[in-house]
């Protein structure tokens, strides 16, 4: 089927350049203006959303081409912008950064989804020279319709007359330029920005965001470009039945693990599974369900409170042992070690359903899009399955021999063996999006139906 709605990328020459601030701002200009706005994010992030999500008032959405298959894209694309008026694309890195040979570069989002780009340069220090990159970033793939330019961290008038003149001579358009402004700087920790779950104070920064960016782009004309878009090819929507529900599935969701994709857990939801969400930071206990989901997030920041928190943790202990069906992601997976040592060195004690300990580190142990070969039957599918992941995470465990491996990963040729099992539990530092696995979700839900039985 065909599908339209008015859109448009908002990519960057690298990170850093100013990309998620100024589509923050945009974001929340478009809705002053009483436009409903869809955000998409390329890429597997997290935190990002999480602005754009309080800069919209709608949930923020992923656009992977690893995570989930390119054929599904667009579909979900549709799905995930149904109502809005509008989507606006933010990019990851540099616009023709990305995968081996490309994948999940905002490049190939733009050209899957048929969508305009607005490059964002960051013209600190430089001149003329701002013309030449643009030139060459058009020129690179003529198959990406580089519509325009925004030019940021300028330091005067002059500096921008200039680089103006120069992007005239090789008639590019300028959509927006502005200033210098440390004041709408986002505070970071060592995965990026904060996330949003814990900064709910920068809505104020988030509101001058909008303020900046409504005075300094030109929103008539993106807004044009964005209209200019043709049809794109969706799949057919899944005809609308009701599902029955087969069983309830706790998610831990609070300041420590926020880590999920709304399309993901919409997945879930799909098979039959009724969310609810619980703190393991507040919650003294369970609520009543199934099977638990812990995603990723930031336990080493609130070690002390998890480990404080002595009822939460027998209880999931408990659960565990009873054979409740358990996946855990990344921060979730440390969360069951038997202990977390922060940067400082300092030992927490988690809830030793696997063995092991976390230990952060300075340095970052891995980044990158990982194949993971289950080695055993187990709660998202039998053994052999093989399932498209993500890694980001400066701990390491030191499981060594101690315990069954769950996963054979492969990344860049090279094969390691990782993650843990034990009964019913499952967890790893690869993060998932149920959207290109359904099948993994399919079978966590019958199995949290089963125990349920």
């Amino acid at each position: 089927m065909r599908y339209t709605i008015p859109r448009l990328v908002i990519a960057a020459t690298q990170s850093g350049s100013g990309k998620t601030t100024i589509v923050t701002g945009l974001l929340s200009a478009l809705r002053e203006q009483g436009l409903v706005v869809q955000s998409f994010k390329v890429g597997p992030d997290y935190i990002d959303p999480g602005y754009h999500t309080m800069a919209s008032g709608r949930p923020a959405h992923n656009l992977d081409s690893w995570l989930v298959p390119r054929e599904n894209l667009s579909g979900l694309f549709a799905a995930e912008s149904e109502g809005a008026d509008i989507a606006v694309i933010e990019g990851v890195m540099g616009l023709y950064d990305g995968g081996r040979e490309g994948i999940s570069s905002t490049a190939e989002i733009a050209k899957i989804l048929q969508a305009p780009v607005v490059l964002v340069l960051d013209v600190k220090s430089m001149g003329a020279s701002a013309a030449a990159i643009a030139k060459g970033f058009r020129d690179y793939d003529p198959e990406v319709n580089l519509a325009g330019v925004i030019l940021n961290r300028l330091g005067s008038e002059t500096h921008e007359a200039m680089i103006r003149q120069a992007m005239k001579e090789i008639d590019m358009p300028v959509l927006g330029a502005l200033r210098r402004d440390d004041s709408l700087h986002m505070p970071e920790r060592h995965l990026g920005l904060l996330p949003a779950a814990e900064n709910e104070r920068e809505q104020q920064t988030i509101d001058s965001m909008g303020a900046a960016v409504a005075k300094s782009l030109d929103i008539e004309a993106i807004l044009h470009i964005a209209c200019l878009t043709d049809d794109i090819e969706v799949p057919e929507p899944l005809a609308a039945e009701h599902v029955q529900k087969k069983c309830r599935i706790g998610i831990a969701k609070d300041e420590a693990f926020s880590f999920y994709y709304p399309a993901s857990l919409k997945v879930l939801e799909m098979m039959g599974a009724e969310l609810v969400p619980f703190s393991p930071l507040s919650d003294t206990s369970l609520p009543e369900m199934d099977g638990l989901l812990i995603g990723g997030g930031f336990p080493e920041m609130f070690a002390e409170k998890l480990q404080a928190n002595e009822a939460m943790r027998a209880a999931i202990k408990e659960a565990a042992a009873k054979g409740m069906p358990i996946y855990a992601e990344c921060g979730g997976y440390m969360y069951l070690l038997e202990s977390l040592k922060d940067f400082e060195g300092r030992e927490f004690a988690m809830c030793g359903i696997l063995q092991g300990t976390a230990d952060m580190t300075e340095k970052l142990q891995m980044v990158g899009y990982v194949e993971a070969e289950m080695l055993q039957d187990t709660v998202l599918g039998a053994k052999g399955t093989t399932l498209h992941g993500h890694e980001f995470h400066f701990s390491m465990d030191d499981v060594q021999e101690k315990r069954p491996f769950a996963f054979r990963r492969t990344r860049n040729g090279q094969v390691y063996e990782a993650g843990g099992m034990k009964g019913n539990v499952l967890g790893s530092y690869l993060h998932l999006h149920f959207a290109g696995c359904p099948e993994a979700a399919r079978h966590f839900v019958e199995a949290a139906s089963s125990w349920a039985k």
